[in-house]
């Protein structure tokens, strides 16, 4: 259950979810700027995870009219294949009447009526066929309507679904976790369509035969009905209390399940940071558990169905016994009665006895789907919920102004803000602000100030409460949504980009972009000439979240982006922080240019970039402290002089005149970024630059896996194999039920037949008897089929999510770089394919082997009563094998194009909702939305040309034991005249056939989940089997090493393997000695952060090695070698556990002492801050880590890196995210965490290496220079090049 912001569980854990926030509200400028941040949760908020089930014709609320008379009609047809019950009855009991008559004159020496006799067989046999006729029809007619109306439903409810989703406003996306909707999209739609199809039509006709049965024995005889129904109240309360308890049930799983897929998400989108901190043991333990809860949850369902439907079997055969004692007591007292006043003959005994019986087992058989129905509603109230949520914000409406012209004025009026979800921390407090039309405008302050949240009022993100922001004279509110958004260009520090082509992703700025439009706003913004050299170029794939590229290429495709829609308002907020300085200035240049005539709003920290600006705004406290140029600014001497103070902006360029300058004037190249607004942006694990990118790889059509039986899929429950053969045995002897229950009736006929009645009534008693002693095994049998069924069952779900968590987890970093591997397909198929492969197992694999050993009884019976008759019989089976074998295949060629489609088009939407900033700012909504509808079309096709087969399919299956009894009984009678045999075995032999044939039918209900089971099955094993690229060195024993510190590369020659063409590496050789700090410095793409991965092995070299201590860390386990290595990367990723957690993370081999924490919390300089915050090392970090601001977040990752005492420390960008003053902090920690350590250091900002004891300039996958840095410097070569363009004052 949630409680605003807590999430709970039944196992009594507490777990406070806490939004994703921007850092503009992380600190309002108070001395602890997380104070109020993480308030206790309020209790008395609505609980939201409190959706009722929808009642289930709510569940049919998006038919159109036309689809509601096909439903109509469907609806007629299920009563009218209903109502040949309880017609197949009335002629069964006349030709009943016609077999005791025909017995007793053959018993009483007399001569009987042969033409009689056979006259009423015919009869039967004619009109008995005729009812079969129509069964074939109708199903189809019946099973195609409800399966073509709820693909077409389904269609439209899932449209409808992603539409609304994405309509909604920000706000309420900060307080949903986006991971939990792969499995919605997923799992709740494949409920609801299951809830809406077939199985409507196969329950309509069980009750329509139930009541068919009902009104016409009440009609043959009352009082003997009444007491065959004696059992009906028990039954039905037994089957009304199940079914309540298990929708309840049902909930509380689709909710454990929803937070094991959001810890899936969370592990797999940061998968390359869980491999270097050796994570994932952690991991899939943290998964496993919340199975486990899921498991116990279906393990009280199962015994509680089992109790219930256990009963309902024990009642039926028990009021069997009761009719048959009882009625035969009946037709004995009317047997002496003048012929007027007789009710009970045979013939009614028979009629009544068979109207309630087949009465109460058609509603026995509705039961498995009333449970599929409540499951049905449970999910559609899910999803309904957010269907028919009206977003404030809605950016698909048609209401509000379209002016003919923006002229870009924008106006803040005494805004004050605070986020929906954290109320009570003011960010705007009265913000007063005028833009003019074509005016450049810095908004700059320190974190928390306000900056970017006006840059999301703006965009209309959220809308203020109190106050308003005006644009062009109207209020933002006043305006069309997707009008504003439509003018607006917007670059952020993290831009993200989709998985698709550079060429599309440019064109999602607009609406309609040509060829050259994209091509001339790459130009504009210097992205051309990168993305031409690309072997693509505009088609090259930029992979999931744009990790394919490097930062600077995926800031400049981003301002592409901004810049094809030629906005009126360009919002630029950082928009250069993430560049090498070769690109930034050449970006900065492309900005300059682009932001002549158009209103711009830029937010900066680093100060420099904004001097040009027409006006800077300095915001403090949420409000406007000070405005003016730089120059007036200076001259105040108040907030803005402090800050430019800090920056030690005015640098000397003395490199320029060929000086080396001094220390001081070094430390001021320093250059800094925002953290900017990470609420809905999560960045890439490590940042890989340019050329350096694993490509990723458009897959050819996948090969489908290789099939998999039943029994590989049976070995995967083997620790359950008690519990299987518990309930195998179950499922027999309720399979065995059926055929002896024929025996039985047939000699209780027999015995009627007897003219003495003494004998009748012994006989009945001895039969009665059997008849309870049947329902006792029956109903412990049942019981034990379903229970132990759902153990094993539940069993192998939780072990087959876990192993396949479990093996996506040890893949090498390559295999994630496959297209159809990105976290979204890779939730989906976590959520999908386990519990498709339950639908395999457990009680259905009891009812098919019931099934089974129900037709070999029935069978072995025939043959053994009456070889001849029970060949006829048999001649049925064949037709019924056949349409069995039809309809698997049907349904096996349907689930392959279904699971493609679904996963493709769940990868798509779970990528648009994950990035639901950058979607709604460029207005892409409907592009998205088209995609998906796309991607989804060729399975509803498919579907929906299936729903014919599938229909004539089931009518075949069900009218095929009338036509197998016409038969029987017709050649039965002619036995019975020609050669004697006595008229009780040919009931024995026909009612065992018709039982048997029943059962098949019912088997083939359960057909489509056992195909999917196996399916996605095959998929499963396909993953388990494969052997990660990257393993250990085989025979080598984890051994306590622990490395001096010495790493050397050797003739290093590299290329990733998803771009063979393009080499990274060519020879190269870096040498790094024990306790040296070294810096790689070069152009984006020169192989850098090329060098920290192969060290960490998420690769291997193609030739050349790697060394620590002169060892190949090819021959040193995985796990001892990433415990000499801490790595801290640009944009760190931390995970949704507390403080403390994420910190103990750094360390996964044991379990990390509190005082170990502390103490490397001190050492990255944020003790002091933790301690302040009311949670303290309690405190949780957030879906990301989002609660938490840039140079906090950098700390945390610094004391993970430190708490495993590593040898060599690996530092990519780690300062370049930060404003100054978390920077100068920062840098503090890592100096101290340098020391006595071997230390490799990645940068674009050469102020931050100047003090390193080997600089190694690489250039084209080569090391093209080393030395110090006054060395370097003398030579007057690259990096004297690189220093120079760092230097000059913009």
């Amino acid at each position: 259950m949630k409680q605003n912001g807590k999430v709970e569980d039944s196992s009594n854990l507490s777990v406070t979810k806490i939004r994703s926030l921007d850092e503009d509200d992380l600190n309002s400028n108070k001395k602890n700027p997380l104070e109020t941040e993480f308030t206790e949760p309020k209790v008395e908020k609505k609980k939201e995870d409190d959706t009722q089930p929808v009642s289930f014709l709510k569940l049919f609320r998006f038919a159109t009219v036309g689809e509601r008379v096909l439903l109509f009609i469907g609806f007629l047809g299920s009563l009218a294949t209903g109502a040949t019950a309880p017609l197949n009855i009335w002629l069964f009991g006349d030709l009943s009447g016609e077999f005791v008559a025909y017995g007793m004159a053959v018993l009483n020496n007399s001569v009987p009526d042969t033409e009689a006799f056979l006259d009423a067989i015919e009869r039967f046999s004619g009109l008995n066929s005729l009812l079969g006729l129509e069964m074939l029809l109708v199903t189809y007619v019946s099973v195609w309507t409800y399966n073509f109306v709820a693909s077409r439903q389904i269609l439209r409810i899932r449209n409808l679904y992603f539409k609304s989703a994405l309509s909604q406003d920000i706000g309420w996306y900060d307080v949903q976790q986006t991971g939990d909707f792969a499995s919605r999209m997923s799992e709740d739609l494949t409920k609801l369509e299951d809830g809406i199809g077939e199985k409507v039509v196969q329950f309509m006709h069980f009750m329509a035969s139930f009541l068919g049965c009902l009104i016409l024995a009440l009609t043959k005889g009352w009082l003997l009905s009444l007491v065959c129904l004696s059992s009906l109240p028990v039954t039905l309360i037994s089957v009304a209390v199940v079914s309540v308890i298990s929708s309840r049930l049902a909930k509380k799983e689709l909710t454990a399940y929803g937070i094991a897929g959001s810890i899936a998400e969370e592990v797999l989108s940061s998968i390359r940071t869980v491999i270097a901190f050796g994570g994932q043991d952690s991991e899939v333990k943290r998964y496993q558990d919340n199975l486990v809860y899921a498991k116990n949850i279906n393990v009280r369902r199962g015994f509680l169905s089992g109790i219930g439907f256990g009963c309902l079997w024990f009642f039926i055969y028990a009021s069997y016994a009761l009719a048959f004692w009882y009625g035969i007591g009946l037709v004995l007292e009317d047997k002496y009665k003048p012929e007027d006043e007789i009710v009970y003959t045979p013939t009614t005994m028979v009629t009544v006895f068979f109207g309630v019986m087949m009465a109460s087992m058609n509603f026995g058989m509705s039961s498995p789907y009333i449970e599929a129905f409540s499951i049905a509603m449970g999910a559609g109230a899910k999803v309904f919920s957010v269907i028919d949520r009206v977003s404030p914000i809605n950016s698909w409406s048609e209401d509000g102004k379209r002016p003919e012209q923006m002229n870009g004025n924008i106006s803040f009026r005494d805004v004050h803000f605070q986020y929906p979800t954290r109320a009570d921390v003011k960010v705007l407090q009265g913000l007063n602000l005028d833009i003019n039309r074509g005016e450049k405008v810095a908004l700059v302050g320190s974190s928390g100030c306000g900056k970017s949240t006006c840059i999301q009022l703006i965009q209309r993100f959220y809308d203020p409460a109190q106050g308003t922001v005006i644009v062009d004279g109207n209020s933002v509110k006043e305006l069309n949504v997707s009008w504003l958004r439509k003018h607006i260009g917007v670059v952020g520090q993290e831009p993200i980009l989709f998985n698709t082509t550079i060429a599309e992703n440019i064109g999602f700025g607009t609406d309609g972009a040509t060829e050259s439009d994209i091509q001339d706003a790459a130009k504009e913004a210097n992205a051309h000439d990168f993305i031409s050299k690309l072997p693509q170029g505009y088609n090259t794939l930029v992979g999931e979240r744009g990790a394919q590229l490097s930062g600077g290429q995926k800031q400049r495709i981003a301002i592409a982006r901004a810049l094809v829609r030629k906005p009126v308002i360009l919002l630029l907020d950082e928009a250069t922080s993430a560049l090498d300085t070769r690109s930034e200035s050449k970006v900065q240049k492309a900005l300059d240019k682009v932001s002549r005539g158009r209103t711009t709003v830029i937010v900066a920290h680093r100060l420099s970039t904004i001097r040009t600006a027409d006006t800077i705004v300095v915001i403090s406290n949420g409000k406007v402290v000070e405005k003016g140029t730089h120059t007036d600014l200076m001259a105040l001497k108040g907030h803005y002089h402090a800050l430019v103070t800090a920056q030690h902006l005015n640098t000397v360029d003395e490199m320029e005149n060929g000086h080396e300058g001094s220390e001081d004037e070094r430390k001021k190249l320093g250059r800094l970024m925002s953290t900017g607004s990470k609420a809905s942006s999560t960045g890439s694990n490590f940042d890989t630059h340019e050329d350096e990118r694993p490509p990723v790889i458009e897959d050819a059509e996948e090969a489908p896996p290789p099939p998999v039986s039943m029994l590989n899929i049976l070995k995967k429950n083997k620790p359950e194999w008690p519990f299987i053969v518990v309930g195998s045995l179950g499922s027999i002897v309720i399979g065995f039920a059926m055929p002896i229950f024929g025996v039985l009736f047939g000699d209780i006929l027999g015995v009627m037949s007897n003219p003495v009645d003494e004998e009748v009534r012994d006989g009945t008693n001895e039969y009665s008897l059997y008849f309870l002693i049947a329902g006792i095994c029956v109903g412990f049998a049942t019981f034990l089929q379903i229970y132990t069924y759902g153990i094993a069952g539940e069993k192998l779900t939780m072990r087959l999510r876990g192993q396949l968590f479990e093996a996506m987890v040890r893949q090498e970093v390559a295999w994630f770089d496959n297209k159809s591997n990105s976290s979204g397909s890779l939730c989906a198929r976590l959520s999908g394919d386990a519990s498709s492969v339950q639908g395999a197992t457990g009680q259905r694999v009891g009812i098919v082997l019931q099934s089974i050993s129900t037709i070999c009884l029935g069978v072995g019976f025939a043959l053994y009563y009456e070889w001849r008759l029970g060949l006829v019989t048999l001649c049925f089976t064949p037709v019924i094998l056949v349409a069995q074998f039809l309809f698997l295949k049907t349904a096996r060629g349907e689930t392959f194009g279904n699971q493609k489609a679904l996963e493709k088009s769940t990868k798509l939407a779970v990528e648009a909702v994950g990035n639901i900033r950058t979607v709604a700012g460029l207005g892409r909504e409907r592009t998205f939305h088209q995609q998906y509808m796309l991607e989804l079309l060729p399975a509803h096709k498919l579907a929906k040309r299936n729903t014919h087969i599938r229909g004539l399919i089931f009518g075949l299956a069900r009218s095929i034991m009338f036509f197998a009894y016409s038969t029987t009984m017709y050649y039965g009678g002619q036995l019975v005249v020609e050669d004697g045999i006595t008229f009780d075995v040919i009931l024995k032999v026909g009612q065992a056939l018709i039982m048997g044939t029943v059962s098949i039918a019912n088997a083939m209900a359960f057909a489509p989940n056992f195909q999917k089971g196996i399916v996605a099955a095959s998929h499963i094993f396909h993953l388990l089997d494969r052997k990660p690229q990257i393993f250990d060195p085989l025979g080598t024993r984890e051994e306590n090493w622990r490395s001096e510190g010495n790493v050397s590369y050797r003739d290093i020659e590299f290329f990733y393997p998803t771009r063979p063409n393009v080499s990274v590496l060519r020879g190269l050789n870096v040498d790094v000695l024990r306790g040296q700090s070294i810096a790689l410095v070069g152009h984006s793409g020169c192989g850098k952060s090329t060098c920290i991965q192969l060290l960490e092995r998420f690769y291997d070299p193609v030739s050349g090695s790697v060394n620590i201590d002169g060892r190949d860390i090819s021959s040193v386990t995985l796990r001892s070698l990433r415990l000499q290595l801490g790595i801290v990367s640009q944009e760190p990723v931390l995970f949704d556990r507390t403080i403390a957690e994420n910190i103990a993370y750094g360390d996964n081999s044991r379990t990390v002492p509190m005082t170990e924490i502390i103490e490397a919390a001190k050492k990255a300089n944020i003790h002091n801050f933790i301690s302040s915050l009311p949670l303290g090392y309690n405190t949780r970090m957030g879906e990301k880590g989002t609660q938490l601001s840039g140079g906090q977040k950098q700390r945390v990752a610094i004391a993970r890196a430190l708490i495993r005492n590593p040898r060599v420390l690996l530092l990519d960008e780690a300062t370049s995210a930060l404003d100054t003053e978390s920077e100068k902090i920062v840098q503090e920690a890592l100096d101290k965490a340098k020391e006595g350590r071997t230390c490799i250091t990645i940068a674009h900002r050469l102020s931050t290496i100047q003090d390193a004891d080997v600089i190694f300039v690489i250039n084209s996958g080569q090391v093209a220079e080393l030395g110090t840095h006054t060395e370097l410097l003398a030579k007057h070569g690259l990096y004297y090049q690189l220093c120079n363009m760092q230097s000059g004052p913009r």
